[in-house]
C-alpha cells in the first residue's frame, strides 16, 4: 500500500468516524419530558429521568463510541468499507445477542422484589400507619432491584403528587402486570378505605412468588436452544475473523462486486440472527393500568 493510499484510507475513516461520533454526541442529549405546567420545585426534582435510565443512556453512548472506533480500525486494517461496517455492527450486536435472557431474569428478579416489598408494606400498614407514611417507611428496607423506584415513589408523594398519579407512575416504571395488581389494590384502598388491604396485599405477594417460579421454569427450558445459537454464532464469527486476516481469502472482495456480495451475505447473517433471537423472546406481559396524566399529578 502506497503512502497516498494510506492517507486516503485514513482520511475516509476519520471522516466517517467523525460523522458518526457527531451523531453519538447528539444521542441522549435531549432533556427528559418536563413536569406539568404549574408544578412546584419539588415536583420538578422528582420528575421522570431515573438513575437507571441515565445509566442505560451512558451505556448506549459508550457502545456507539466503541462501535465507531472498532469499525474505523477494521477499515484501516483491511481497506474494505463493508468490513468496517460489519465490525461496527458487531460491537453492540454481540452483547445484544449473547445477553438474550438477561432481560427476563432481571424482570423476574424485579417481580420477586415487588412481592417482597408488598409484604413489607402490608406489615407496616398493619401497624395503623396511613398508606403514604407506610410507603415512605419502606424506603430503608426496599429490595435493591426496585429501590430506585420506591425512593422515587416516596419522593413524589412527599413533593405533593396525587397519590393515584404517583402510584401509576411507579407501576409504569416497573412495567409488569404483577405490579399493576399491587398498585390497583392501593388505588382502590385510597377511594374506599377498606380494612382488608393487608389480606389483599398478602394474596398479591403470594401470586407474585408463584409467577416468578413459573417464569423461571419457562426460562430454564429456553437455555439449551439459546446456548446452541450462541455457540454456532461464536464459531461463525471466529471463522470470519480468521478469513479476514487472510489476504488471499479476502482478495476477491476488494472489488465493488465483491463488496456488494459481502454486504448481502453479512446482511443475511445479521437478519438471520435477529430472526432467531426474536423467536426466543417471550411475549411481553400485557398491562392493564395506564400511564399517569402529566396534567393531573398535583392537586
Amino acid at each position: 500500500m502506497t503512502v497516498i493510499e494510506l492517507i486516503a484510507l485514513c482520511s475516509g475513516a476519520a471522516g466517517v468516524a467523525g460523522l458518526v461520533l457527531a451523531v453519538v454526541a447528539l444521542v441522549g442529549t435531549h432533556r427528559p419530558p418536563g413536569p406539568a405546567a404549574g408544578a412546584g420545585p419539588g415536583l420538578r426534582r422528582v420528575w421522570t429521568g431515573s438513575g437507571a435510565s441515565r445509566r442505560e443512556q451512558r451505556r448506549y453512548q459508550v457502545l456507539l463510541g466503541a462501535a465507531v472506533v472498532a469499525g474505523a480500525v477494521a477499515f484501516l486494517l483491511t481497506g474494505l468499507p463493508v468490513v468496517g461496517l460489519l465490525v461496527a455492527l458487531a460491537v453492540p450486536g454481540v452483547p445484544w445477542l449473547f445477553g438474550v435472557g438477561r432481560a427476563e431474569q432481571r424482570a423476574g428478579a424485579r417481580i420477586e422484589a415487588v412481592g417482597e416489598w408488598t409484604r413489607r408494606l402490608k406489615d407496616i400498614c398493619g401497624t395503623g400507619q396511613g398508606l403514604q407514611q407506610a410507603i415512605v417507611g419502606t424506603i430503608a428496607t426496599a429490595p435493591e432491584e426496585i429501590q430506585e423506584e420506591v425512593r422515587t415513589l416516596a419522593a413524589r408523594l412527599q413533593a405533593g403528587w396525587l397519590a393515584k398519579s404517583a402510584l401509576l407512575a411507579f407501576a409504569d416504571e416497573i412495567g409488569d402486570p404483577v405490579c399493576d395488581q399491587v398498585v390497583a389494590a392501593l388505588i382502590l384502598h385510597l377511594t374506599d378505605r377498606g380494612e382488608r388491604l393487608g389480606d389483599v396485599l398478602g394474596s398479591i405477594a403470594a401470586a407474585a412468588s408463584a409467577e416468578v417460579a413459573t417464569r423461571r421454569e419457562v426460562e430454564a427450558k429456553r437455555t439449551q436452544p439459546r446456548f446452541a445459537v450462541r455457540f454456532l454464532t461464536g464459531m461463525t464469527l471466529a471463522a470470519l475473523a480468521y478469513a479476514l486476516v487472510n489476504t488471499e481469502y479476502i482478495r476477491p472482495y476488494r472489488t465493488p462486486v465483491g463488496q456488494l456480495v459481502m454486504a448481502v451475505l453479512g446482511g443475511a447473517f445479521v437478519g438471520l440472527l435477529v430472526w432467531v433471537r426474536s423467536m426466543s423472546q417471550p411475549p411481553r406481559p400485557a398491562r392493564f393500568l395506564p400511564a399517569p396524566d402529566p396534567d393531573e399529578v398535583i392537586a
